[in-house]
């Protein structure tokens, strides 16, 4: 999840391979070769470092002697491993070899789940795909973190908790799979402070598999997968894959179908990704999520044909697709498809000879067809002569990319003209009429039209957010505030607001942007000054309890649109006998708005909350600056407590319960192109321990805000989050 690709986190292998040379039968050991040298026999072997991605000599002469290397080490890893590719001809996993692209979705996108109506929007999801970028051969439906952690629910919880539960989710698969698209879910190792399951993870997973129809699991933060899953799963539904998501050993390719290819470095020369390499039908996905430019990973794809993941809402933070990555990926999806055969068979051969400097190619063999594939490297057009090849006899050749026929035969060889942008692809393919199929023609003319058309300018995911704000209450004077709420004179204030810089991003600007990659300081605390102007206003001296709510259902006979955990800590509608006075919890941010709307009052924004637990001196606490036992719920007990429970606890206003015991929604509700959230303040009485993906918990600093992304009821419901009111009033002239 939050990892890249370092020496501690690959298989790093150093070998040094040796070659007989002719007329001595000895082995030498393997030496450099300058630049400036020549190719001698005893060049013929390289020491290479096996890398998750194998770098390439930037000298093309030692190209012949490195691609030998590879083959020798892999010829020799696959006997010391007694290799055994069963489960790779197993007819139920031949989808795998096809699967390039690969879609991270967070379910609560507003691209993928539709709040207003409350509905996952699968086909205009999947036309969007197909009309930037081809198409998505599976998704990754992605569910708990980084909301996970906010109360006790675990990680098959949140899978529970999706529109119509496990049989709804099983609906959104089945529609998947109608359009021809596969589904990872997402399995979380690391979660092991929530609720437990009462099973161990590997049958919880097995069973989620079988209720749902998925067809694959992805694998975060690991390496590999449960040594027992891979049995379990074959007993309730075949074809059903695992994906890790950092680097896969090459002891578990066998039956691992798939892995990420995160944070791969590729060398100036493009190297050859190691597992696909080893197996090629084993499908790798190139990801670096947090990077606005994907034209590296996309070369990597390329030259090794292997797959690409798109993910541009990460954990709720946008990080959107420029038209010109989406346009080369556009244009290299049909050729990877059609030519599948070829880019998962056995002859590839990295890095031949181009006749243009800064262009590679990759060359795949079989079926009595050769196909090439090109990276420009360079920030210039190349144009001409790209390839010199063998012309072999009744063989055509074609520009994949442009569409277009060549007919630069020069006797034995021919000349594969073309141009290819700064940094840009290109392909061509050879073969005779038979083996190019009856609908080559047609797949020609489509990607002609891809290339003829116009890079399309994407739509702007832009990460600055609106804000919803409240809507005003009557105006009270001073001496008609209602019962057991406080009065907070007006005052302009610079406000100190922190938070834990997670994944997720928050709202603030730096120099009128949003901060950048979250992972630069990831999960240190982040403080910023707000200046606000605020009040006057009244705000409930204390929050809203069980019982006070009770009284507004009955006065209204309020149901909220969708029931789902509505109040799921009551019995049989009621409220359970001696909770009367402690914070309502399982209510969504609709619900709390509809017991204010109904008492005439609103919901406090996030600073109007900060400044009444915090009063003008700017208190850590509501108490002071030092944390004090006894003067808050920090969870001792487990649960909510009463909301008078702590006297001592109030803030310089007077206010109950403004850390601990349950976090609060304010009416700061902000949404981007992709999610929506709200800030929520105080902290609760539950914390998540045992890793540091949970959310924050426990008690909070009065000037701590928490990014809480919503989604739909049966999640954004939880039993640490409750409310207060507050009302306006007249400013004194």
């Amino acid at each position: 999840m939050g990892f890249r690709c370092t020496s501690s986190t690959m298989v790093l292998l150093v070998v040094v391979l040796g070659s007989t040379v002719p007329g001595n039968g000895e082995s030498l050991d393997m030496r450099t070769v300058s630049q400036a040298a020549t190719t001698t026999e005893a060049d013929k072997t390289l020491k290479i470092e096996v890398k998750p991605l194998v770098p390439a000599p930037s000298n093309p002469t030692q190209w012949p002697a490195w691609r030998e290397a590879l083959q020798v080490e892999r010829e020799r890893m696959r006997k010391r491993l007694a290799y055994d590719d069963t489960l790779y001809r197993r007819p139920d996993f031949a989808w795998v070899p096809s699967c390039y692209c690969c879609c991270f979705v967070m379910m609560c996108d507003k691209q993928f789940y539709d709040p207003a109506n409350r509905r996952f929007t699968v086909d205009a999801f999947v036309a969007e795909g197909l009309q930037r970028f081809s198409g998505y051969d599976a998704v990754v439906l992605w569910h708990a973190y980084p909301r996970i952690g906010f109360d006790n629910r675990n990680q098959f919880d949140f899978y529970r908790d999706t529109p119509g539960g496990l049989p709804g989710l099983r609906e959104l698969c089945r529609q998947l799979h109608d359009h021809g698209v596969k589904v990872f879910i997402d399995y979380n190792p690391w979660d092991t402070g929530t609720r437990p399951e009462g099973k161990p993870d590997a049958d919880a997973l097995v069973e989620l598999i079988q209720s749902v129809q998925a067809d694959g699991i992805f694998l975060d933060t690991l390496h590999e997968g449960f040594a027992e899953i891979r049995t379990k799963l074959d007993t309730i539904r075949l074809g059903v894959v695992l994906e890790s998501e950092l680097t896969l050993p090459t002891q578990r390719i066998h039956d691992h179908h798939m892995s990420w290819a995160q944070w791969f470095d590729d060398s100036d020369v493009p190297g050859v990704l190691w597992n696909k390499w080893f197996e090629r039908r084993h499908m790798m996905h190139q990801i670096k999520r947090w990077n606005h430019d994907h034209t590296g990973e996309l070369h990597t794809a390329w030259m090794n044909g292997s797959g690409m993941l798109v993910w541009e809402n990460v954990f709720g933070t946008p990080v959107p697709w420029s038209g010109h990555n989406s346009s080369m990926l556009r244009s290299m999806l049909p050729i990877q498809r059609r030519y599948r055969s070829l880019f998962s068979g056995e002859q590839w051969k990295p890095l031949v000879a181009t006749q243009q400097a800064h262009v590679y190619a990759s060359l795949w063999e079989g079926e009595s067809l050769r196909l090439w594939t090109l990276v420009n490297r360079s920030k210039k057009i190349v144009e001409g002569a790209l390839l010199k090849v063998p012309h072999l006899e009744e063989q055509r050749y074609y520009d994949l990319i442009a569409g277009r026929e060549i007919r630069s035969i020069q006797g034995d060889y021919v000349l594969l003209e073309g141009k290819i942008a700064p940094y840009g692809i290109a392909a061509f393919v050879a073969g005779i009429r038979e083996a190019l199929g009856p609908d080559f023609r047609d797949s020609l003319a489509r990607q002609a039209a891809l290339h003829a058309g116009p890079v399309r300018v994407d739509r702007t995911d832009s990460a600055q957010q609106s804000l919803k704000g409240p809507k005003p209450t009557k105006l009270y004077g001073p001496d008609e505030i209602p019962e057991d709420m406080v009065l907070i004179p007006a005052v302009e204030v610079d406000l100190e607001i922190s938070y834990r810089n997670r994944e997720c991003g928050f709202y603030h600007l730096v120099d009128g942007r949003l901060p950048a990659n979250p992972t630069n300081g990831l999960n240190k605390t982040i403080t910023f000054k707000k200046p606000v102007r605020l009040g006057p206003f009244a705000i409930d001296l204390k929050p809203v309890t069980n019982a006070q709510f009770a009284d507004f259902l009955e006065a209204t006979g309020h149901k909220p649109a969708e029931a789902a955990n509505f109040l799921k800590h009551w019995v049989t509608g009621r409220v359970p006998k001696g909770l009367e006075d402690h914070p309502v919890v399982y209510i969504d941010l609709d619900d709390a708005r509809a017991y204010a709307n109904w008492a005439g009052k609103r919901l406090p924004t996030e600073y109007e909350w900060q400044y009444a637990a915090q009063g003008a001196d700017g208190r850590k606490y509501p108490w002071g600056n030092d944390w004090r036992d006894g003067f808050a719920n920090a969870g001792r007990i487990g649960t909510t407590t009463p909301v008078t429970a702590f006297p001592n606890g109030r803030s310089p206003f007077g206010c109950y319960d403004m850390c601990g015991n349950t976090w609060e929604w304010t009416e700061s509700e902000r949404a981007d192109a992709r999610t929506h959230f709200c800030i929520i303040r105080g902290g609760s009485f539950y914390k998540a321990e045992g890793s540091h993906w949970y959310t924050d918990g426990g008690p909070q600093p009065s000037n701590f805000a928490a990014k809480f992304l919503l989604s739909w009821p049966a999640l954004d419901r939880c039993a640490t989050i409750g409310f207060r009111c507050v009302v306006d009033v007249v400013e004194s002239r």
